[in-house]
């Protein structure tokens, strides 16, 4: 009896100490994988990847680590646009004047944006023309128009859009200004995100939460329709739909959205990087993270 008994004990002991479940170990290998990866470009990474389906599956690398936004402040541009939209203070099919001259945070001086520099150039034809809000947004997103982005940044603030992102969890993302203020980048005053804070409204918009279900759907939409491609959405099959929103600069890659599989399924994914020796390099390291994650996700 006393044999059986330390026998069972050691079995009770055995099982406390044991791997953790199969699932678990899955998640762990996949992290190490990624980081295998990411080792192979030579820079600074971050990753948070969460599946929505309630499970509270998710991976977290560097998510609290600071970046350079780049163009990722964008998205909390268009949802900020939505929100005040929604509460009736403009409707995004009214129509605004394009214009091309802002004022810089560090001491109102006027500055333009450059033709040749911006990566999206047609809305610099309708200078002094009219544009919905809605196609200015869309511009924004799907070419990264840095044009845009000031223009609605004069419409509907900074300093609302970084509260507008605290209100949705988002605790250390700062949208201070628009693009191309060289008097504020010398004195390091950027924009900046985390990649958890990406993610925190990446799936505020795929839940429905960010300002509303009806908004929120059409913000999806925009993110889906995309120009650049080449980085969460390089390996994955063209039935799956990535609303997404990349951002580039000097030594920095980003990318940052929502996947949504042909059953249904969704998942937030957002890969940030920076210091990258090789631009190449960095990309390949990201695109491939994406594919491992994908793969993971529809085993």
């Amino acid at each position: 009896m006393r044999k059986l008994l330390i026998a069972t004990c050691g079995l009770l002991m055995a099982a406390a100490c044991s791997p953790a479940s199969q699932e678990e170990k899955d998640i762990e290998t996949l992290k190490q994988e990624i980081q295998e990866e990411l080792s192979t470009a030579e820079g600074d990474f971050a990753v948070a990847f969460r599946l929505l389906d309630g499970s509270g599956e998710e991976i977290l690398i560097n998510e609290m680590e600071s970046f350079h936004a780049a163009s990722t402040m964008k998205t909390p541009v268009m949802i900020e646009v939505y929100k005040q939209a929604a509460a009736g203070k403009f409707n995004v099919s009214d129509s605004i004047q394009v214009h091309n001259e802002f004022k810089s945070i560090v001491d109102g001086s006027l500055y333009s944006m450059q033709l040749g520099v911006d990566s999206e150039e047609e809305l610099y034809d309708r200078i002094g023309k009219k544009a919905t809000i809605y196609d200015i947004t869309y511009a924004m997103i799907i070419k990264s128009s840095n044009l845009a982005t000031n223009i609605l940044i004069d419409l509907i603030g900074a300093e609302s859009t970084t509260q507008t992102m605290r209100d949705l969890g988002a605790a250390d993302i700062m949208v201070r200004r628009g693009v191309e203020d060289q008097k504020a980048f010398d004195q390091g005053l950027n924009n900046t995100t985390t990649a958890y804070d990406l993610m925190v409204i990446m799936e505020a918009i795929a839940n429905g939460d960010a300002v509303n279900e009806e908004a929120d759907a059409e913000m999806f939409d925009i993110l889906a329709d995309q120009y650049y491609r080449d980085l969460i959405p390089a390996y994955l099959p063209e039935n799956v739909v990535v609303a997404h929103k990349t951002g580039f600069i000097t030594g920095v890659q980003h990318d940052s959205g929502i996947i949504r599989l042909p059953d249904g399924r969704q998942y937030v994914l957002v890969l940030l990087s920076k210091n990258l020796a090789n631009r190449d390099q960095g990309k390949e390291a990201i695109a491939r993270v994406s594919k491992l994650i994908y793969d993971y996700v529809i085993k």
